[in-house]
């Protein structure tokens, strides 16, 4: 089953494949030379890179009995701290309310699986691309009060509705922005998102249309999905660093993750999350 689902997630990621081969190094800005912080540098002498986690399969994931990481994600950043850097890896709980104000703090050193928006943009800088991102709508396909042929996003800002969707990710901001009648859930991670759908105290699941494909083949009987075209939100997925980098530290995980994405390692590894998170039944 998983096989499928993950050809579908690689197919959407494809696409940005061939940006991040194109691309040396980001276009979010630098900050000056005399103000720019040795970032590569400071993890070497601490010994450890920090990699700020949000959850979100397949790209992070995290065992709620041990606590471990998983997702390619966080993969990427474990690769690229061990076998790189040559330094320790710690994952550190946030939200994704928190994972840009954290990065600013300096409370961890790479924010895992960010959206690459104007907005964000502003405050942070990014890393090249690692995959692909547009936004999807699940419903209980028995619900009385979605409509049966939904055609535009239009359809579902209805008064009545109610849509959960995770607070500060890029897809609240997005649909906040389209969104008018209908009600918006905000609540604060993924679980508590599936939770108020599958108990019906919400409609509508707003979610990164690759996260709610495994949402939808853990449920099968009663979840359905809704992808606006044109795309909502289309992005690419990256690591988030902070705004004073030094444009020589994110051009070299640029040149990393461009030879993980075209030697076809990210697509191993979004196979391995993808398998692991249907095998949790998530």
């Amino acid at each position: 089953m998983y096989q499928n689902v993950a050809s579908k997630f690689l197919k959407r990621a494809s696409a940005i494949a061939v940006a991040a081969v194109a691309l040396s190094v980001t276009t979010s800005g630098f900050a000056n030379a005399e103000d720019a912080e040795p970032l590569w540098a400071n993890v070497k002498k601490e010994g450890v890179l920090r990699c700020g986690a949000a959850v979100a399969p397949p790209y992070v994931m995290r065992d709620p009995k041990t606590g471990a990481y998983s997702g390619f994600f966080a993969d990427l950043c474990r690769d690229f701290g061990q076998n790189v850097l040559k330094v320790k890896v710690q994952f550190v709980d946030t939200t994704w309310d928190n994972i840009v104000a954290g990065l600013q703090a300096n409370k961890w050193d790479l924010s895992m699986a960010l959206n690459n928006t104007p907005e964000r943009a502003k405050a942070i800088s990014f890393s090249t691309g690692a995959s692909n991102y547009e936004i999807s709508f699940v419903y209980n396909k028995s619900n009385p009060r979605i409509p049966k042929n939904l055609v535009t996003i239009g359809d579902l800002d209805k008064p009545g509705l109610t849509l959960a969707v995770m607070s500060g990710t890029a897809q609240d901001k997005a649909v906040s922005a389209v969104i008018k009648q209908a009600q918006i859930m905000r609540l604060p991670g993924m679980d508590e998102t599936r939770l108020a759908v599958a108990s019906k105290r919400a409609d509508v699941l707003v979610d990164a249309s690759d996260s709610n494909w495994l949402f939808i083949e853990s449920h099968p009987d009663w979840a359905k999905a809704f992808t606006p075209k044109p795309a909502l939100a289309q992005q690419e997925v990256a690591f988030g660093l902070r705004k004073n980098t030094r444009q020589e530290d994110i051009a070299e995980l640029n040149t990393y993750l461009k030879q993980k994405v075209s030697s076809g390692a990210v697509n191993a590894l979004i196979k391995k999350a993808v398998r692991q998170t249907l095998d949790s039944g998530k």
